[in-house]
């Protein structure tokens, strides 16, 4: 099994879960974040966290769409088929 699991969460973050000091963070410059006592963390995907590169629950704020359902959802509604499996958004999302 592997020491690292990344879970994306449906329209929300990366869920990031792994052994204390498995993974190590850095920022474009090279400086490492400090992850101490964080075995699992989310990583933003929405681009809105004020947080980032972590999580602060803004997609929920922006209704945040993955690409995936994105898609999958757009898909469907040019077949006139229901989207199913997808929770509605809280609020319309942010164009």
């Amino acid at each position: 099994m592997a020491q690292v699991k990344i879970t994306a969460r449906r329209n929300g973050p990366y869920r990031v879960e792994a052994p204390e000091g498995a993974i190590e963070l850095v920022d474009a410059d090279g400086n490492k974040y400090d992850l101490t006592g964080k075995p699992a963390f989310s990583l933003c995907r929405c681009g809105g966290s004020t947080t980032k590169p972590f999580c602060d629950g803004t997609h929920t704020r922006i209704g945040f769409q993955a690409a995936e359902a994105a898609v999958r959802s757009e898909e469907q509604q040019q077949h006139g088929k229901p989207v199913e499996n997808d929770p509605p958004a809280s609020s319309p999302a942010k164009s």
